[in-house]
């Protein structure tokens, strides 16, 4: 039997590295959707033209819907990403597609951790829902409701700040942080981090591997265990000088203690070193190619998060990663890809 998959937001940082592990796995065919690359194209907010692009796509047997639409502040996004989803399903629907399974992706705003300090560790069933809106939900509710009407099943893995080397992704700390260790190294400054003391010696993080987990998604698409339940997925958590240091022990840099300022306002003002490094990479353009905005979001956290991994693991998935050989291995690949500059180091002053 050969399962035929679908991936929706191929070209993100959890499509591309799911791709690339179906292209490896026995049993599986995968095609990538997105807007402008990929096998099917198509702009999943335009209800007709999806219809037409899926018609391509009459055999998919599992869907891993890793699309997103930003903008529009949390009440145009829910609106947004509901109908994204729904015409993906539609289209499928429509084209006749003997659709088993959907893999679904959600994060931590599903416990609320946008809205302010949370409570942890998170529990999937156990922590009670924020106000919204919130597309999770509503994403969540359609699945539910088409399968109660004889729909396909679905699953829900819910990684945290995902970490790959998918080229211009926004929400990609390991491109902010060998971004950020490159222009200290060519400015001849210390790779200090910049966020307080608290987030850096104190508080508890957590990041999850795009290549385990779509190792885990498959596994999710074909549990039977996994089926109708939604997963934390997510790697041991640290504390992020533990991180730091050894990311600066690997590359050679010279650390210091924290500086909190905004990445966002400040490294504008550091184009100049970046244009003498970046010339070579696949987006030189120093406005597109780092989301500074997410580092000062990832780096500004002063509570702890942490998801509970209880769950998957007793349903019987416990692959796993060490975080910080996941953040060294996507900033050496983000590297030899030509997705950040490589690390020369300076003499620090």
């Amino acid at each position: 039997m050969v399962y035929k998959a679908l991936v929706a937001g191929a070209n993100g940082i959890i499509g591309k590295a799911l791709l690339e592990e179906l292209a490896r796995a026995p049993g599986w065919e995968a095609r990538g959707l997105s807007r402008s690359h990929g096998d099917i194209r198509a702009d999943l907010t335009d209800a007709a033209q999806t219809r037409g692009a899926l018609e391509a796509a009459a055999d998919c047997t599992h869907l891993f819907y890793a699309a997103y639409g930003p903008g529009g502040g949390l009440a145009g996004e829910d609106t947004r990403n509901a109908a994204m989803l729904r015409n993906l399903l539609d289209g499928l629907q429509h084209a006749g597609a003997p659709l088993r399974r959907v893999v679904l992706y959600q994060g931590a705003k599903v416990y609320g951790v946008h809205l302010g300090p949370v409570s942890t560790p998170f529990y999937e069933d156990e922590n009670p829902r924020p106000i919204g809106p919130n597309f999770y939900f509503t994403q969540q509710r359609e699945l539910q409701a088409r399968h109660e009407a004889s729909g396909p099943e679905w699953t829900i893995l819910r990684p945290d700040v995902v970490v790959g080397d998918a080229a211009g992704n926004a929400m990609n700390i390991a491109t902010v942080i060998g971004a950020y260790a490159a222009i200290c190294a060519a400015d001849g400054a210390a790779f200090r981090f910049p966020g307080s003391y608290k987030t850096y010696d104190r508080c508890l993080a957590q990041v999850t591997d795009a290549h385990a987990l779509a190792r885990a998604s498959l596994w999710a698409a074909t549990s039977g265990a996994a089926a109708g339940q939604a997963f934390n997925y997510v790697h041991a958590p640290f504390r992020w000088r533990r991180i730091w240091e050894g990311v600066a022990r690997h590359f050679g840099l010279t650390t210091g203690e924290p500086i909190p300022f905004s990445l966002a306002g400040h490294m504008p003002a550091l184009a100049p070193v970046w244009d003498a490094i970046a010339r070579d990479l696949v987006q030189p353009d120093y406005a597109k190619a780092v989301g500074w905005g997410f580092g000062d979001f990832v780096f500004g956290t002063q509570a702890d998060v942490i998801s509970d991994m209880t769950k998957i693991r007793l349903a019987g998935y416990a692959q796993d990663a060490d975080p910080l050989a996941v953040l060294i291995g996507a900033i050496e690949r983000q590297q030899q890809n030509g997705v950040i500059p490589r690390i020369i180091n300076a003499d620090v002053g």
